[in-house]
């Protein structure tokens, strides 16, 4: 009997643990206000960290024009965003999802992330989209020559390669939506163009404009009529 309420405990305190406030670390209180007030369902979720977070503050008509959400929030690892994929995402009953991430993990927001680990999460995100009947759309990892509040990780351009490589694999084989955002943004050696950053990293106004033609093909086929 005794052991029985040992392994009970065991198996029932971390539903204990679960139920008290603590750190928001996936960040589902960002946008529960916002999921809860929606009157109907956003045609796309735009799912990412900073740079999804502050593109509608960039261009909000982009998003109210056509029945978009966003549902960035700034410095998340894509961990984090899989982790709140379901409440912003999943739970909103979008025609299709934006994945726009991985630039934090290369940066070690959240400690030391391998490659592969980066990939497999955003794989695992466009999975659930498509088992719930929603579309993903992956885009490329913007460019970037180094992290400003990072400067000791090196080759931050080939990492970048390195993961949107595997994802547009994964996209091809799978017959995924995949967005080179990367292409038109980046010099020559990988880092952001000048003329469309504010530090290298994140997007000014010239380089939300580029980004939004870069992917209107792709989502004209789901924009509020």
């Amino acid at each position: 009997m005794k052991r029985l309420l040992i392994l009970a405990a065991a198996l029932f305190a971390p539903l204990a643990l679960a139920s008290q406030d603590g750190p928001d670390w996936a960040g589902f209180g960002r946008y529960a206000a916002a999921n809860a007030a929606l009157q109907k369902a956003p045609s796309v979720v735009f799912m990412g960290d900073s740079i999804t977070d502050q593109w509608d503050d960039a261009d909000p008509e982009f998003f109210a024009a056509n029945g978009y959400a966003c549902r960035g929030i700034g410095g998340q690892v894509t961990g984090q965003m899989l982790c709140r994929f379901r409440a912003d995402a999943i739970d909103l009953h979008p025609r299709a999802v934006v994945i726009l991430g991985g630039t934090n993990d290369i940066a070690r927001n959240d400690g030391y992330a391998p490659l592969e680990r980066i990939a497999d999460h955003i794989v695992s995100m466009a999975e659930l989209a498509r088992a719930n009947g929603i579309e993903p759309i992956l885009c490329t990892i913007l460019p970037a020559g180094s992290y400003p509040w990072r400067p000791e990780i090196e080759d931050v351009p080939a990492r970048i390669a390195a993961v949107n490589a595997r994802l547009r694999e994964y996209a091809g084989t799978r017959g995924i939506e995949w967005v080179d955002c990367h292409t038109p943004l980046a010099a020559s050696d990988g880092s952001m163009r000048a003329e469309y950053t504010t530090d290298g990293v994140h997007l000014n106004a010239e380089g939300y404009a580029l980004l939004e033609r870069t992917i209107a093909p792709v989502l004209a086929e789901y924009a509020a009529q």
